[in-house]
């Protein structure tokens, strides 16, 4: 039995049994996937899959056992070699991060080059998913770090470390009735006109909603998107009033759009970085995090990983406060 036996039978498990995919996704050939597979079959004496004729039906409950321990093997290799390239210092690698559009487009760009001028030899690679997805990625192991953002609760699925606080802006054309009020628009001067929001917006569940709600109103959602940019298009498109994370507006290239506080109803958001807790972090990921939040000591960090310090974060500054060493 081989690691590599282990890593295309957890390959074939994860294509949905489509040999052919597998073999691409750990570049090998379809043959060399399928021999390798029989060999393994033929040293535990009993086959890991259903078969029907040359194809693969199901995963065998036998396989299934095979299977957890296979992940759980390949796990703890890949947790060797990271700490072992961390010990000896190398800077070469692969960062996978798994984003929303938001955080990819407007939070993140300064960290990521950062992170190239000091580790030039790391491939950075970016997962940008709806909000609801981003931890899917970090749970299949398809990323190494997740950035996102709740409403306040703590994100599942991992060590979550809060990077910084961020709220609302309204962002209507010029001219617009609630960019004269004397003061900014409430719930309910919002209420009075059509939105154009996140994705999420949609979910019973979510912040906006829940503030809505509390307040015996309903949103009037126009369109919803999971791109910033694409919120501010159709806002100037005049299909509604824009509701959009703050780190989104930006004073040169929405010149032509009015930027309001959002209602005080609307909670104050936090964006966080999420570490698998079962894997080895590169030091490039840990230096990536502290990139976007330099309050954060990276030694609090490296021992809440280790399992040797509880995570007992502080309260994130204000996006405000961060924006301008994150924008260097």
């Amino acid at each position: 039995m081989t690691l590599t036996q282990l890593r295309y039978l957890v390959a074939i498990a994860d294509s949905g049994l489509n040999i052919t995919l597998a073999a691409e996704r750990v570049h090998a050939t379809q043959p060399g996937l399928s021999k390798q597979l029989k060999q393994l079959e033929d040293e535990l004496g009993f086959q890991l899959f259903v078969r029907k004729g040359r194809s693969l039906e199901a995963i065998a409950p036998t396989g299934q056992r095979v299977l957890e321990h296979a992940r759980r093997i390949l796990e703890e290799a890949a947790n060797i070699r990271a700490y072992a390239a961390n010990e000896r210092g190398e800077a070469a690698g692969r960062l996978i991060i798994a984003t929303t559009h938001t955080q990819a487009r407007h939070v993140l760009p300064g960290a990521i080059a950062a992170i190239k001028r000091r580790f030039p030899q790391v491939s950075v690679h970016l997962e940008p998913v709806a909000d609801g997805e981003v931890l899917e990625q970090l749970a299949h192991g398809a990323a190494d770090v997740a950035v996102l953002s709740t409403a306040g609760q703590v994100p599942d699925g991992g060590i979550a470390v809060p990077l910084f606080r961020w709220r609302r802006q309204v962002l209507v054309p010029g001219g617009h009735p609630l960019g004269s009020l004397a003061h900014p628009p409430s719930l309910a001067d919002l209420a009075l006109y059509p939105l154009v929001s996140y994705e999420s917006s949609v979910r019973p569940e979510s912040s906006l909603r829940r503030a809505f709600a509390a307040a015996g109103l309903e949103p009037q959602l126009a369109m919803t998107a999971r791109d910033a940019d694409l919120i501010k298009t159709y806002v100037r498109a005049g299909l509604g009033v824009g509701l959009l994370a703050e780190m989104a507006v930006g004073a040169r290239e929405d010149e032509d759009l009015l930027a309001l506080a959002a209602p005080a109803e609307l909670p104050e958001c936090i964006s966080w970085a999420v570490l698998p807790r079962a894997r080895v972090s590169r030091d490039y990921a840990l230096e990536l995090i502290h990139a976007l939040a330099p309050q954060l000591d990276l030694r609090d960090l490296r021992r809440v990983l280790e399992g040797n310090q509880e995570a007992d974060w502080a309260l994130p500054p204000s996006w405000v406060e961060l924006s301008q060493p994150i924008t260097q």
